[in-house]
């Protein structure tokens, strides 16, 4: 049982899960972000070009229940908005890390390049 709870704190302070707790906690804070810019911004101007509709109360009653389908557009919205940041924010990381494999691609060869200078150098002094 110890050797469980060694290996589970081992786990717990690696540094990857540290980098997810974070992210989670991040990412609930930018979903309410999103949830209050779609609720408060977006959607009454969607209502007010859509002549005045309110998307909150939008809703079929069939007999005993309440289907609240203005609420499920409104989480759509949200969904493609998040969807959209989340997009364009691995676009711009893997923008950079392309850049960064082109640059240690060229370090390579200019390493590459040094060895085999250094290479011939030593055969040069081999032979004298």
């Amino acid at each position: 049982m110890k050797k469980f709870f060694k290996e589970f704190q081992e786990f717990a302070v690696k540094g990857n899960v540290m980098d997810l707790a974070v992210a989670v906690v991040i990412g609930n804070a930018f979903g309410k972000i999103v949830t209050s810019l779609v609720n408060d911004i977006i959607m009454p101007l969607m209502g007010i070009v859509l002549g005045g509709l309110n998307f909150t109360k939008l809703e079929v009653t069939l007999e005993d229940i309440t289907l609240k389908y203005g609420n499920f557009l409104q989480s759509i919205v949200d969904f493609v908005i998040i969807a959209f940041c989340i997009f364009v924010a691995v676009k711009m990381m893997n923008v950079v890390i392309k850049k960064k494999k082109a640059e240690e691609k060229k370090e390579g060869k200019a390493n590459a390049k040094e060895v085999e200078l250094l290479v011939e150098i030593r055969d040069l002094l081999k032979k004298k």
